[in-house]
């Protein structure tokens, strides 16, 4: 056997070492190297406002649907037994009202409010994001899906004789059975819901043979027969939600209303636990006041929640720049803008503010597979578990958490996230090569493109 002499061993090891160095210094300097998130944009919201063209009349619903969205509930009027939270302007209020997670998390502090005793789950942080919780699976292995709310009203002052467990999240943590949905934010939402069944289609059509030279596919996701909750049964498309599953926006404000804070309404009405210790107030909670003196008051405040998403403002753009104009022609060059429709356009409407009006949200509306790594086992309309409706990017330079689950907030992550080899169960994401594209820029293209994305 032959044996290796001191000195050369010594050199090996030298040599082996200083190949460790050069591969640490080539890494750091791939970190530096990478492209940045520019970071939360800073200055005016340039949200939160209403539609430009509103009549006096339908100015007035916007103002009282507003104050609606930003009242607190108590258990007097219809909060619990269980909820996430007790605002709508709690969960949507980043950068404005209608937006999404703030920076301070507003559901820390309501699990003790007003006496309650409920314990914050350890995936809810005060300057984490908004959350709900859902569970893939039931006990008996078949889907669930559905939220499971975070608090109780037990022990609260207004609640009195009121005894509930919360969910025991750790335990479904530990089953991989829990994931989590952050708010999405609902600037512009009415001319969404304006956007022709037609338009998303002819879009989906005409861009058909260039999606599939990049693996895109993507098709709308439809209520039908023997699905609850909906909206009809006439197969059209829907297209609120991260997975497009809400059709209008009085079926998304009620669902919200019922789901996340408890109070049932005409659309929802069933409440959420049903433990007759825990019930103080009669159903639905929020409904049509048939003796009110103005015409704002009628209606509850499901039905305002709606109006004020109807007629909310889209977000405006921040002024361009030399980097983020470069970075416009990048987004289409790479492949983003197959995916991530820059604009689309209402149909007639009703509403002189909503009719044939040009929707820059940067989304096409549809459903896209995203692979084992976004994948949520969560299946809705006929969604299913590893695909989402295209996320719209008007208004992400204001905001702070990216991504269904809000995992991240740092946009270069959010991007990287959209990229997944298929397993077993999922097939390979649909963004894949534009990713592919995205890794293959310069430095200075990739942060172009960036700036223009926190431009919006």
């Amino acid at each position: 056997m032959r044996r290796t002499s001191p000195g050369r061993s010594l050199a090996r090891k030298a040599g082996a070492l200083s190949i460790m160095v050069i591969l640490l210094v080539v890494g750091c300097a791939a970190v530096t190297l990478r492209a940045k998130d520019p970071g939360v944009r800073g200055g005016p919201a340039g949200a939160g406002g209403p539609l430009l063209g509103l009549t006096k009349a339908e100015l007035a619903f916007f103002q009282a649907g507003r104050a609606a969205f930003l009242e607190v509930e108590a258990v007097k009027d219809g909060l619990g037994p269980r909820f996430n939270l007790d605002s709508c302007g709690g969960c949507h209020a980043q950068p404005a009202t209608g937006g999404s997670s703030p920076s301070v998390n507003p559901q820390v502090a309501v699990a003790t409010k007003a006496g309650a005793k409920n314990i914050v789950p350890a995936f809810i942080s005060l300057h984490g994001p908004v959350r709900e919780a859902r569970f893939k699976f039931k006990v008996d292995g078949t889907r669930d899906g559905g939220v499971h709310n975070l608090y109780t009203i037990s022990g609260r002052t207004d609640a009195s004789g009121c005894v509930l467990a919360q969910p025991d999240f750790t335990r479904e943590a530990a089953r991989n059975n829990l994931i989590f949905r952050i708010p999405t934010p609902v600037f512009g939402a009415g001319l969404i819901e304006a956007i022709p069944d037609e338009t998303i289609v002819a879009k989906l059509q005409a861009e058909r043979s260039s999606r599939a030279a990049m693996g895109i596919v993507g098709r709308p996701n439809r209520q039908g027969p023997g699905r609850a909750n909906t909206s009809s049964n006439d197969g059209s498309i829907t297209r609120f939600g991260w997975k497009a599953q809400n059709k209008s926006l009085v079926i998304f404000a009620g669902e919200a209303y019922n789901v996340e804070q408890g109070v049932t309404n005409e659309v929802f009405p069933t409440e959420r636990d049903e433990t007759p210790t825990c019930l103080f107030t009669a159903t639905p909670e929020d409904h049509t006041k048939f003796d009110a003196s103005t015409a704002t008051e009628i209606i509850g405040d499901a039905m305002k929640f709606a109006i004020f998403m109807r007629f909310l403002a889209p977000p405006e753009a921040a002024p361009q720049t030399p980097s983020s104009a470069r970075g416009r022609i990048v987004f289409t060059e790479v492949g983003c803008a197959l995916c991530h429709t820059p604009s689309l356009t209402t149909g007639r409407s009703s509403s002189a503010a909503l009719s044939e009006k040009p929707v820059r949200l940067f989304s096409d509306l549809l459903l896209h597979r995203m692979g084992p790594r976004l994948a949520d086992d969560i299946v809705q309309g006929v969604a299913g578990p590893d695909e989402f409706r295209t996320a719209l990017l008007w208004g992400l330079g204001q905001r702070i958490f990216f991504l269904h689950d809000g995992r991240t907030t740092d946009l270069v992550e959010a991007i990287e996230a959209h990229a997944s080899p298929g397993n077993a169960d999922v097939p390979p994401s649909e963004a894949n090569a534009v990713i592919a594209r995205f890794h293959a820029l310069g430095k200075a293209k990739q942060q172009d493109l960036l700036d223009f994305l926190r431009s919006l």
